[in-house]
């Protein structure tokens, strides 16, 4: 992911908590806050400590950035998404995950009208 496609400072992290919207599944929350005037989307994660150590919480990080990298063309571009991931995404693997945030994206709305 390029830099310009994430949310990095605390400030926009909180925006997005504070004014955006909010869909989970059992693996995953999500916040979405619309941004207009943005041509494409950005993503900001969040992996708790509590899920493991650094070798873990990172491992989450990378399949999430990976899903999202693969599933772009079908994601609404203009918003801002924060992923949390929560703690059964610690034993998953990397297609169970991207299946998991498909659903919950599918569940919020956040994707484009998929195609027949």
């Amino acid at each position: 992911m390029k830099k310009k496609y994430r949310i990095k400072k605390n400030k926009e992290f909180q925006e997005v908590f504070q004014r955006g919207t909010s869909m989970a599944n059992r693996q995953f929350v999500i916040y979405m806050l619309d941004r207009p005037e943005q041509p494409y989307f950005r993503i900001g994660l969040s992996v708790s400590k509590k899920l493991g150590k650094a070798v873990v919480r990172n491992r989450i990080k990378r399949y999430i950035r990976q899903a999202f990298l693969e599933m772009k063309d079908d994601i609404l571009p203009g918003k801002d998404y924060v992923i949390i991931a929560r703690l059964p995404a610690a034993d998953m693997t990397y297609f169970e995950v991207k299946s998991s945030l498909l659903h919950v994206l599918r569940k919020a709305g956040a994707l484009k009208r998929e195609r027949k």
